[in-house]
């Protein structure tokens, strides 16, 4: 989604002009991209090479996080999931799931945030914190190249139909829908830019124009400011349901957490 409404709307007038997509695929081939297709190749090469992937210093500081003792519990992660790389391999491939306990789908922030509740006995951290982003991002890097695998849990079908609506309607003074961005105009250009198809490939992600890590949520959150229509809260249901929903549509899709973008 765009980051300004007028964007959005120097989007919608390029659709209307017809121009082709920047990026095709042949009859019958998946023409599902990840957004790092859609990037300049300084970019691309950014997120290859781990020694200049800005990410990794989250990253880093997640494995940190991941031995350090918490809670009354007086437990690290690692105390009781042991090394990352082999407990933590396609895990957040197959996230959102669904928690039994809560009866509703969860990402990886909150399962990190449950873990540390249930077995840790430690407080929750903060949405959108460097401490939380860092251990979800050290999560999600174990599973890096791997296919994003969603449940099939019967119990999130709900969930992710919701996410669908949501994505399909319209909402903001702009009175657009996400679907009008990614679907009907992906793979066209907005100035110099080109429009991406929504793949949460490589969450949490380090984009540049932020300077720094942020969560898929955050980018939820900034193109519906985008289309200025009132942002979900961070941990809301809303934004669990898109995620949910969003993960289905890039199903087989390889993860590149920590990834690089504009």
């Amino acid at each position: 989604m765009s980051r300004w409404p007028r964007a959005v709307v120097l989007a919608l007038l390029v659709g209307a002009l017809g121009l082709r997509h920047a990026i095709a695929a042949e009859p019958g081939a998946d023409a599902r991209r990840s957004g790092f297709a859609f990037m300049a190749p300084s970019t691309q090469a950014m997120q290859r090479d781990d020694t200049q992937n800005p990410g990794m210093l989250w990253v880093g500081d997640g494995e940190a996080s991941w031995r350090r003792k918490a809670g009354k519990a007086d437990q690290a992660c690692a105390d009781c999931h042991g090394a990352a790389s082999a407990s933590m391999r396609g895990v957040a491939a197959r996230l959102p799931d669904f928690d039994p306990r809560l009866e509703r789908p969860v990402n990886l922030a909150e399962r990190v945030n449950l873990c540390r509740e249930r077995h840790q006995q430690a407080v929750p951290l903060r949405l959108e914190s460097q401490e939380l982003l860092s251990l979800e991002g050290f999560v999600a890097f174990q599973s890096r190249g791997m296919p994003i695998a969603p449940p099939t849990d019967a119990r999130l079908a709900p969930f992710r139909e919701r996410g669908q609506q949501l994505f399909r309607r319209r909402m903001g003074q702009l009175d657009l829908a996400c679907t009008q961005c990614h679907d009907d105009s992906a793979g066209k250009r907005l100035a110099s830019s080109v429009i991406p198809q929504a793949h949460p490939t490589g969450y949490p992600i380090y984009r540049l124009e932020w300077q720094s890590l942020g969560s898929l949520q955050r980018r939820l959150r900034g193109c519906l400011t985008g289309i200025r229509a009132e942002p979900f809260a961070y941990g809301s249901i809303e934004l669990v349901n898109l995620e949910l929903y969003l993960a289905s549509r890039a199903a087989g899709l390889p993860l590149e957490t920590p990834a690089v973008r504009p």
